[in-house]
């Protein structure tokens, strides 16, 4: 079974720059499509990216254009590179192979790395 270990959380000011890692203990190849999804106090977790195998990546509109999601296979990392954070963008975030097509797989939800933007 894959473990996920998130990571690069941390605090921001509004405007700023963060950039989370996903490592994963065993190999990825397995799994076809990775998200990356954020839980905000007293909100439901939600998707906000993901990537394909092949590299195809899809997007939640509050996030589209300020973050990028990538995928480094050979390091079994998931990488979300996040721009112009906004005090909005404060959640706890993890990673699940999923993907906006498949639900979250609730045996690899990790400890995830919380993220907090000051205004």
């Amino acid at each position: 079974q894959v473990q996920l270990v998130e990571s690069g959380g941390g605090l921001v000011q509004a405007g700023g720059s963060l950039r989370l890692s996903c490592a994963a203990s065993g190999s990825i190849f397995s799994i076809n499509a990775m998200g990356w999804y954020r839980q905000a106090p007293g909100k439901q977790r939600e998707l906000v990216a993901a990537i394909t195998s092949g590299g195809s990546t899809n997007y939640a509109d509050s996030v589209k254009g300020r973050f990028t999601i990538s995928r480094d296979n050979a390091k079994n990392t998931v990488y979300l590179q996040m721009n112009s954070l906004k005090p909005e963008d404060t959640a706890v975030y993890y990673c699940n192979p999923s993907s906006f097509d498949l639900p979250p797989r609730e045996d690899y939800w990790g400890q995830g790395t919380q993220v907090t933007v000051s205004s």
